[in-house]
């Protein structure tokens, strides 16, 4: 992340379901339980959330189905209303902007990625990627010339004129990502976009993401059930539960320190020593007398097993991306992780 200034930023959001949600909402009594909401008659899909995403940052957001995280992502965008509260793009509130405004905002900044991936299957690859960019208004030269760029990015080149049906489920989804990133996006929404591939293409398609992410520096919000993909993807993870966001943090802090009980219920089965990087545990060097080789702070435990098991140090310097020294981690509480804590 670059710019600390946010991106996107909610403030209170709330989007109910109902006859009069307004209304109803507006004479809320603040603690009112999801249950009792639905016991009224209305479904609160979005609760009081406020969170500000940064510029260049991943925010993965998970949660069991119906726990809200599409319905959030699609009123960051608006292509739902919220009921109440406010979200910000790049300093506006899109609540305000005319339609006309909202179209610009979504064709100029933003592209969209969804489970399924709606490609137009009388187009070749080619056209489906610059479908976007005819609908912009760009000239015929133009817009191809800009999909080649996006398709030679994701791999496919050599299949521009192929057809949806004659491509693999993961190739089909490399089209609908280059369809998205062809308008320059700054933001980019994933709705669960690998959730219909299998294992293998899954992960190459992780790899995929990460290549392109670490190229683009695109601002992202990702959308997953499955917490390895998370863990692997996400700067942030925000974990939501009956419309609301329990905890919004690293992965590292969410495995080790669990906000709520479903938070820890949701991270009990994770194992830390595959999460928790080495600066996150080390400590202040107060004065320590540190010696020998520092270990890789952006490494996990689970990397730095080895050394962990034969350095016979009590405290271990740790370094930085610089190679400068940024704490002291204490070996016998990353043994603790890696091995889990003695009874």
């Amino acid at each position: 992340m670059t710019d600390q200034k946010p991106v996107i930023s909610c403030r209170n959001v709330w989007k109910m379901f109902g006859p009069q949600p307004e209304a109803y909402l507006a004479g809320l009594d603040p603690s009112a339980t999801f249950e009792a909401i639905r016991a009224d008659g209305y479904v609160p899909a979005v609760r009081n959330v406020t969170l500000d995403i940064a510029r260049g940052e991943m925010l993965v957001i998970m949660g069991l189905s119906g726990s809200g995280k599409s319905t959030l992502v699609r009123c960051m965008s608006r292509l739902l209303d919220i009921t109440a509260g406010a979200i910000e793009v790049d300093g506006e509130v899109i609540g305000d902007l005319s339609e006309r405004q909202l179209i610009d905002l979504r064709r100029n900044k933003m592209g969209m990625v969804f489970q399924s991936f709606g490609l137009l299957p009388h187009r070749t690859v080619l056209d489906n990627v610059a479908f976007p960019l005819e609908m912009r208004g760009q000239d015929i030269h133009t817009r191809r010339a800009r999909a080649m760029e996006v398709i030679e990015l994701v791999g496919l080149g050599g299949r521009e004129d192929y057809f949806p049906r004659e491509l693999s489920g993961g190739q089909q989804q490399r089209v609908g990502i280059a369809r998205s990133l062809a308008i320059e996006p700054d933001i980019w929404f994933l709705d669960e976009p690998f959730s219909a591939l299998d294992p293998l293409i899954r992960r190459e398609m992780q790899d995929e993401f990460l290549r392109l992410q670490a190229m683009l520096g695109k601002s992202i919000v990702f959308i997953t059930h499955d917490f390895d993909e998370a863990l692997r993807l996400a700067d942030r993870i925000a974990i939501m539960k009956d419309g609301a966001v329990e905890q919004i943090d690293r992965p590292d802090r969410i495995v080790m320190e669990p906000a709520t009980p479903y938070v820890a219920k949701f991270t009990e089965e994770i194992e830390k020593a595959r999460v928790v990087h080495a600066s996150a545990l080390a400590g202040p060097v107060n004065g320590l007398s540190l010696s020998g080789v520092p270990v890789d702070g952006g490494k996990t435990i689970s990397q730095l097993a080895r050394l962990l098991v034969n350095d016979e140090r009590a405290i271990l310097p740790v370094a930085g991306p610089d190679g400068g020294v940024i704490g002291a981690l204490d070996r016998q509480r990353a043994l603790d992780v890696l091995f889990g804590e003695a009874q």
